[in-house]
């Protein structure tokens, strides 16, 4: 075998030791973002069930193993009774009923806890047998970091509701669901870059950058759609398009300093969360139109195509849960609409720079 030939030959066998490698990452995080957005959708119905602040102590250890017994289910349903939410609100509430909230609760900080051994132990082995590339290293340490501040931002938002609320602030129930997204977002956008792309040209000159402002609009507006669901504002006006007999109602701006409505008014969040789906929407529509008329053939256009109708159909998810007063089942599909709109933004937005240089 000439020298020629067999470096030709080393090359091609890094090509694909490179490519397999890949291939087992991808498959692991792939397997973490299906294993958030579970996490993500039993978040929501534990926020819907009114159920986050059954758990009122945080263990991090110890709190992997449920009460045992009748002494131990009454020694935990004693906690909860100390906070206000039970002395206001559920007074009558037996051990039996308090068992349906605590699951709820207990299924949630479970989930959080094993997404850190389903990323911790794969990343150390993909790292120690040399599976990852040096490019890697560093941005999924950082999402590990990212994950373990967080289960503090989580217990942080509890503790918001445990002395003198009868829920958890709508601050930091939307910092603790803005950041699970950035979590998620960050592990498509790092799957995605793994993926082989196609060498299309983007179709305007604009198209990549639409993508990423499409990509953020997404987050934001779940941050709004978590203060929504902070202030129960979803409860109330419950029409379309009209809201309050308005297409811009009164009353949006009464309480004073007038951007503390923002945050703190039903009536305001649930307007402003209206108002950011009609941006979303728009910005979508308009990207989709650009791109078909300039290059319908491309793989950016037929994304864009698809992002319109992920839209569309959590819109009308979004308008159904509305009109029918927030069902369980309908807000959590709207929840979960919206990360898969998410992840798919992102990943949109990733294909304008195609697949990660090797290293």
């Amino acid at each position: 075998m000439s020298a020629t030939t067999a470096t030709a030959y080393r090359s091609h066998s890094d090509t694909d030791r490179t490519d397999r490698n890949r291939r087992q990452v991808r498959r692991w995080l792939g397997f973490v973002l299906f294993t958030l957005f579970v996490l993500v959708l039993v978040g929501g119905a534990t926020r819907l069930t009114d159920s986050g602040l059954s758990i009122t102590e945080w263990k991090p250890i110890h709190g992997v193993i449920p009460p045992i017994g009748d002494k131990e289910w009454q020694e935990e349903f004693d906690l909860y009774k100390r906070i206000p939410q039970y002395q206001q609100i559920n007074k009558d509430m037996t051990v039996e009923e308090f068992k349906t909230i605590f699951w709820w609760e207990w299924a949630h900080r479970l989930i959080a806890r094993s997404i850190g051994f389903v990323f911790a132990v794969p990343l150390a082995f993909f790292w120690l047998t040399g599976r990852i590339e040096k490019k890697l290293r560093w941005p999924l340490v950082g999402l590990l970091a990212l994950g373990g501040f967080q289960g503090f931002i989580g217990w942080w938002m509890v503790t918001s509701g445990l002395a003198e609320r009868v829920s958890v602030s709508q601050y930091r129930l939307a910092t603790h669901l803005t950041i699970a997204c950035l979590i998620f977002a960050w592990t498509t956008w790092l799957m995605r870059a793994l993926s082989p792309h196609s060498d299309d040209a983007a179709p305007t000159d604009g198209s990549r950058r639409m993508a990423g402002i499409i990509a953020c609009m997404a987050i934001f507006q779940i941050y709004l759609g978590a203060l929504v669901a902070g202030l129960d504002a979803g409860l109330t006006y419950n029409t379309w398009p009209l809201m309050d007999g308005a297409v811009v109602p009164g009353g949006l701006f009464v309480q004073q300093p007038w951007w503390i409505n923002l945050f703190e008014n039903p009536k305001t969040v649930q307007f402003v969360h209206r108002i950011g789906a009609y941006v979303l929407f728009a910005l979508v529509a308009v990207h989709m139109i650009a791109s078909l008329r300039a290059a319908p053939e491309t793989t950016h256009a037929r994304r864009a195509l698809v992002l319109f109708g992920l839209v569309c159909l959590q819109a009308t998810i979004g308008i159904l849960t509305l009109l029918w007063q927030v069902p369980l089942g309908w807000a959590l599909a709207h929840q979960g609409g919206a990360l898969v709109v998410l992840g798919f933004a992102v990943a949109h937005w990733r294909g304008f720079y195609g697949e990660m240089e090797r290293s």
